[in-house]
């Protein structure tokens, strides 16, 4: 069981910015050779704009070095087996592959396990738009 990372996206959604939704939200993500990098969703005035918590998971990973997604977990202080939303499904497509296991949790851990490919199956990639992947 993945315990740590569910920790460290709980200990993220506990450092939330969401005065205007309410809805605080944690995302870790684990490399293949095991560093976690996690994320809390950050609100703005201009609500909605600002940033998901997998979208600030995925912009440690890239600050840090980046590597092999194998496991990305979910927890919503409010909501048990919160999924990412469609944009960040995508945002998780780019660097995860589609037998990345994507925890969903609750605030005691976690609930049910999914692939990338169980929930974003028809994702775009680079190939649409003439290129490889970056």
């Amino acid at each position: 069981m993945s315990k740590d990372l569910f920790d460290a996206a709980f200990a993220a959604m506990q450092k939330t910015h969401s005065p205007y939704s309410q809805f605080p939200v944690g995302a870790a993500i684990r490399t293949s050779d095991g560093r976690i990098f996690s994320g809390c969703n950050i609100e703005v005035v201009s609500y909605p704009e600002g940033w998901c918590a997998e979208t600030t998971a995925l912009s440690h990973f890239v600050m840090g070095g980046g590597g092999t997604i194998t496991e990305i977990a979910v927890v919503a202080e409010k909501k048990a087996k919160c999924t990412p939303c469609g944009g960040c499904r995508q945002r998780l497509a780019e660097f995860a592959g589609p037998e990345t296991r994507l925890h969903l949790c609750d605030n005691n851990g976690i609930v049910e396990t999914l692939t990338m490919r169980e929930i974003f199956p028809y994702g775009f990639d680079a190939e649409v738009l003439g290129k490889g992947a970056a």
